[in-house]
């Protein structure tokens, strides 16, 4: 399938960021259209699209929209999630940084929405100049009046926040990202109430990704229609597929829900020189991985689920057969385990013990037997967990052992390092190379 430059449409021009650029090309046009409407037209809008959370779960974003519940007496919010902590993961930072106003625009067009008058855009603090931006963004569309009070002489009010996190994995979930926004630890809540009836101050809110929230106003400027001819039936539109890993030209390509990983690689100019493709992850490393045989499967959530793994945020990562699994899996662990946010037993005891015997495997010192130990260990946190952080811990492993047995079993009598040189697996050793 050919690329679709839409969101990415004008990021090489120097100005993309400005108000101005992005009003070049029509940006806030629709804004006083959609206030013209009925909110529940805009929603209607957004359902007939078919647009799917771009964030990882891909649930449908108008019916998100639709559950918040209407003249109940209580203040609405929207909360945009720009925590992309996920390894992997690099594609609502550049969004955010390239154009950041496509954002602040569909927050107004979300907000009117769900009847919400105050927004926040949570984004994690490592990233000043990614806040600095969007917070410029901000400050720009208030003097340009499409952010305050009686918007555009719609009556409409909306007041945006760019919150800058602390910088921890668990804020990515949604219930957790509330509970810091409001000034406590990051940590998940209870499900049921679920945000859209009690979410940030126990009031109705919605809680969208930014590449979600940034499609918004392409739907509402060119209708469902025009967006449906991306994509698939049950995946329609247009994603941003940020590549990574052993390949010539790491970057982020945006095309069709339904376009191969393996014309990803050739927009990407394939494996790196001399290399020949090992496994591939569809979505960060929370996401099962796939291998060489499953290039042809096309990137949806439906076929992805079909294959047993997730498209989750649509960043694949690359890697050649220069890459331990055993090391790879292990580093991968040891991220869970550090960013466990300690709230219940089975993160917090599975991934310490997931960690420390996937050392062993890495250091050639494991048992035979630690290979079916480890695997019970996830299928103890797996679905027990109370949030998903657990499991996309447990996930890793088990597609790993059934396609690369043979590294785990040599995990117990030879260093990964002696298998597997690490500086051959660098991408920066590929570079050098060439």
């Amino acid at each position: 399938m050919p690329l679709t430059p839409i969101l990415t449409a004008h990021w090489d021009e120097a100005d993309s960021w400005t108000l101005d650029g992005y009003r070049r090309h029509g940006g806030y046009d629709m804004v006083s259209v959609s206030l013209g409407t009925d909110p529940d037209s805009v929603i209607s809008l957004v359902k007939d699209s078919g647009l799917r959370g771009r964030g990882g779960a891909g649930f449908p974003t108008g019916m998100k929209w639709g559950f918040v519940p209407q003249n109940d007496g209580k203040p609405h919010y929207l909360v945009v999630n720009a925590d992309e902590s996920e390894p992997g993961a690099c594609k609502d930072i550049p969004l955010m940084m390239a154009n950041p106003h496509s954002l602040v625009e569909g927050c107004i067009h979300a907000a009117y929405a769900i009847r919400a008058n105050h927004a926040f855009i949570y984004i994690r603090g490592e990233v000043p100049h990614v806040i600095r931006r969007v917070r410029n963004a901000v400050a720009e569309a208030y003097r340009a009046g499409f952010l305050g009070t009686d918007i555009l002489g719609s009556g409409f009010d909306l007041d945006i926040v760019v919150h800058s996190g602390a910088g921890a994995y668990i804020c990515g979930e949604e219930t957790a990202l509330l509970d810091s926004l409001e000034g406590r630890r990051g940590q998940p809540r209870l499900k049921p109430p679920f945000p859209a009836v009690a979410g940030l101050y126990a009031s109705p809110t919605v809680i969208n990704n930014v590449e979600t929230i940034a499609n918004i106003p392409t739907i509402v400027r060119n209708g469902a229609e025009w967006f449906r001819q991306f994509g698939t039936e049950k995946s329609p539109g247009f994603k941003l597929f940020a590549v990574s890993g052993h390949v010539q030209r790491p970057g982020i390509y945006e095309a069709p829900l339904g376009t191969t990983m393996r014309e990803l690689l050739e927009y990407a100019g394939g494996i790196r020189e001399g290399h020949q493709l090992k496994f591939w992850i569809p979505g960060g490393s929370s996401v099962p991985m796939l291998t060489p045989e499953h290039l042809d499967t096309p990137l949806t959530y439906e076929d992805m689920a079909g294959l047993g793994t997730m498209l989750g945020t649509g960043t694949p990562m690359v890697f050649d057969e220069t890459t331990s699994v055993v090391r790879a899996i292990a580093r991968w662990i040891h991220f869970y385990k550090h960013e466990s946010c300690g709230k219940c037993t089975p993160c917090r005891e599975g991934t310490f013990w997931l960690d420390q015997m996937l050392a062993r495997f890495e250091a050639g010192t494991a048992a035979e037997a630690d290979i079916e130990t480890v695997d019970e260990i996830c299928k103890q946190i797996s679905g027990r967990s109370f949030c998903a952080l657990g499991d996309a811990a447990s996930t890793p492993y088990a597609p790993a052992l059934r396609h690369f047995r043979e590294e785990f079993l040599a995990g117990t009598h030879t260093p990964a390092d002696q298998l597997f040189d690490p500086v051959a697996a660098t991408v920066f050793a590929g570079a050098a190379a060439r």
